[in-house]
């Protein structure tokens, strides 16, 4: 069955990056889109990114563009986020799923930003 597992998150001062990953199994990668999501305490999950199948398209939300950067390597089921110029409202656990299935998503990792 679908299987993702999400790694690297952690604490850190605004400012600061994070390179989050998303081991994937038990489908096939890279005929699927894949999205990275997020839930701040007390919000709704939210669409974070989007990255075509073969990678050559990317989609952002408006408040991470220019600071978050999505890639994939279909060659090890693998899926991450580079994050950097961390503000404390990036703050959540964040999920990565299949971009056509939301609830694909794994147990989440969870992101603090703060002083």
């Amino acid at each position: 069955q679908v299987q993702l597992v999400e790694s690297g998150g952690g604490l850190v001062q605004p400012g600061g990056s994070l390179k989050l990953s998303c081991a994937a199994s038990g489908f096939t990668f890279s005929t699927y889109a894949m999205s990275w999501l997020r839930q701040a305490p007390g919000k709704s999950l939210e669409l974070v990114s989007t990255i075509s199948t073969g990678g050559s398209n990317t989609h952002y939300r408006e408040s991470v563009r220019g600071r978050f950067t999505i890639s994939r390597d279909n060659a090890k089921n693998t899926l991450t986020l580079q994050m950097n110029g961390l503000k404390t409202e990036d703050t959540a656990v964040y999920y990565c799923a299949q971009s056509s299935d939301w609830s694909s998503r794994g147990q989440g990792t969870q992101v603090t930003v703060s002083s």
